[in-house]
């Protein structure tokens, strides 16, 4: 299953950019194929010239997450969460959001990791002071928010798609019940003429009979039993008409429930 199944990429994108602006917090999400689904909303400036691997170690993070949630680090010290969207157990998507420091810039330990890859230490650090300071209780709460609202989206769609689903089933399937109902009826009206002739042929069979005398006493015998046959095929379409009936009644109560 994949989330383009159930929501529409642009109200998601609405949804995550409403959310960054009220939280200042950045976010994006990928689909169950850890690709990229919507754009890098509010992504600071710092990760975009001097975290050039963030991309890759977000899609990195979401295919090793364990859990439904989960807070990790960059390599440069930056938090971030992910948090899966579920639909019958199953992960159709992840929101990754976040990207800020968890406490008050080390000067010394991000000029380290500039000399380390190679980055002027200046400007680095310059940069990486300001991306935003935010706790980890604060990021938790922001990021519970917009998981369960998506969660929660995503469900009722789901649910009422399936529920569509099921209506459009029920429906082709009434149809069915009815055009076969049509065509019992059709039968059950040639089995009334069958009858009627086999009631025909019992009653003159019988006259014969009954003029041949001695003669005609085997011919008495086959006669009453076509009666019999004539009696019994009446009373099983009786039968077939009254479960016509019953069942078209049902057809017709599931119609209204719908």
């Amino acid at each position: 299953m994949d989330i383009r199944d159930v929501l529409d990429l642009k109200q998601l994108e609405q949804i995550m950019q409403d959310w960054s602006d009220a939280t200042g917090f950045a976010v994006t999400a990928l689909d169950n194929k850890s690709e990229y689904i919507t754009p890098f909303i509010n992504f600071n400036e710092f990760c975009i010239k001097y975290n050039k691997g963030y991309e890759e170690d977000l899609k990195k993070n979401q295919k090793s997450a364990s859990k439904d949630y989960e807070i990790f680090y960059d390599n440069a010290g930056l938090m971030y969460f992910i948090r899966n969207i579920i639909i019958k157990n199953t992960k159709i998507a992840s929101i990754i959001g976040g990207q800020v420091l968890p406490k008050a810039l080390d000067e010394a330990k991000a000029k380290k990791n500039a000399e380390r890859l190679g980055i002027d230490s200046g400007k680095y650090t310059t940069a990486i002071s300001k991306v935003p300071v935010r706790t980890e209780a604060s990021l938790n709460a922001a990021a519970k928010i917009l998981g369960d609202y998506v969660n929660t989206l995503v469900i009722d769609n789901y649910s009422n798609s399936h529920n569509e689903q099921m209506i459009q089933k029920l429906d082709a399937e009434i149809e069915r019940a009815a055009s076969l109902i049509e065509e019992i009826n059709e039968k059950s009206a040639q089995l009334d003429k069958i009858e009627n002739k086999q009631n025909i042929l019992s009653l003159n069979a019988s006259i014969e009979a009954a003029r041949a005398g001695e003669f005609g006493r085997g011919f008495a015998v086959v006669a009453a039993e076509v009666g019999k046959l004539a009696v019994n095929s009446g009373e099983i379409n009786k039968s077939i008409k009254v479960s016509l009936r019953d069942l078209t009644s049902t057809i017709k109560a599931l119609e209204k429930a719908k």
